[in-house]
């Protein structure tokens, strides 16, 4: 029963294969095993490719399914359709399509097991790949945010460095009145005098005028402070939402541009194994030598061709002569009298009925 079944897979004749003898029925097994099975191999592959592409089982099965039955029904077709010929050079150029579409077949098949198989490799490349990504997505969002930022961290320090002045100018003032009581420095008497109190006030001045700037200088430093935050938290959240599609960078594409970073020979020798198993049948038959079964198949082909040449020919036959005939019956009723009779009598009566009503018609129309 299981032989049954791969000879059908092989997409032989089983009517002319039940006549063969058991090797030729078991060699056409094999090539229908190996359709069966590449079949297997080409859904397993599509589950996995589309899994990465639907993140759930169910579509991915269901869509693997149909892959892996056209692939089944394009083996077969391909493997049925070669016909064995006398000539190895008119079998190789009738096999040359099947053999590129078998090629492509192949590469669609092996890839997504590639992906499979160097599952891991390839997620450390990814990792690599979303790391430098979220550090250039931080740069490229910084550089929307970054010139302002500065810009008011830059009116900050001008601030503080005006409260600074203002204050080293006012702490000198101080050092310049007391210095004038001690009678260290100005008219060097000691005491507070006229002198001492005109200082004294111009450092009272300063002092209320660097109150004052502090005050207005912090409540600006506080503003710009807030700002400085609220930009903060603006690119933070950038950051956040922009991180998912980055996290998300693990689709089909991504996955096939990260195994083309890993070296190239595993990936080329899977290739090599599923080319081998996809031409395998083709390859088969073009080096086997003309079968039982290739023998009865051209027998039938070419009974079925021998007798539909006869019949369009039997036809074209009949056509003639059937042509002849009616051309020498017709050329005899002519010269008939009794035929020529009759044909005047009709035409007469005919053009009496005719000529009666239109009379009829004139008649009524007065």
């Amino acid at each position: 029963m299981l032989q049954r079944f791969f000879i059908r897979c092989s997409g032989a004749d089983t009517t002319i294969l039940d006549t063969c003898s058991q090797g030729e029925q078991n060699k056409y097994a094999g090539i229908g095993a190996t359709v069966f099975f590449t079949a297997v191999m080409a859904f397993i592959a599509s589950s996995y490719a589309l899994f990465t592409v639907f993140d759930t089982i169910y579509p991915a099965i269901f869509f693997g399914l149909i892959w892996g039955l056209l692939i089944f029904n394009l083996d077969r077709f391909i493997v049925s359709t070669i016909k064995k010929r006398n000539s190895f050079g008119n079998e190789l150029l009738q096999a040359t399509p099947r053999i590129i579409l078998a090629v492509i077949i192949a590469v669609v098949i092996s890839k997504p097991l590639e992906l499979k198989i160097f599952e891991k490799e390839i997620n450390q490349v990814l990792l690599e790949q979303k790391n430098e990504m979220t550090l250039a997505n931080k740069q490229q969002l910084a550089l929307q945010y970054t010139p302002e930022v500065e810009k008011l961290q830059q009116n900050i320090v001008s601030l503080k460095n005006e409260i600074a002045v203002k204050e080293a100018e006012t702490n000198a003032l101080y050092d310049t009145y007391i210095a004038e009581a001690e009678g260290r420095e100005g008219t060097l008497l000691l005491g507070k005098g006229p002198v001492y109190e005109e200082k004294r006030e111009k450092h009272d001045t300063s002092l209320a005028q660097l109150e004052n700037l502090r005050e207005t200088n912090t409540q600006k430093i506080t503003e710009f402070e807030s700002q400085i935050a609220l930009l903060n938290s603006t690119y933070s959240e950038e950051v956040k939402n922009t991180q998912p599609a980055i996290d998300g960078f693990d689709g089909l594409m991504a996955r096939i541009t990260a195994l083309g970073e890993l070296p190239w020979f595993p990936s080329f020798f899977i290739f090599l194994l599923f080319l081998a198993i996809e031409t395998s049948p083709i390859i088969g038959k073009l080096l086997a030598p003309k079968g039982e079964y290739d023998l009865k198949e051209e027998d039938a082909e070419s009974v079925l061709k021998t007798w539909v040449t006869q019949k369009v020919y039997q036809r074209e036959q009949l056509l003639t002569t059937d042509t002849a005939l009616n051309k020498k019956i017709y050329s005899e009723i002519t010269e008939e009298e009794s035929v020529y009779a009759y044909k005047k009598q009709k035409a007469e009566e005919l053009l009496k009925k005719q000529a009666d009503k239109f009379y009829e018609i004139q008649v009524k129309s007065l």
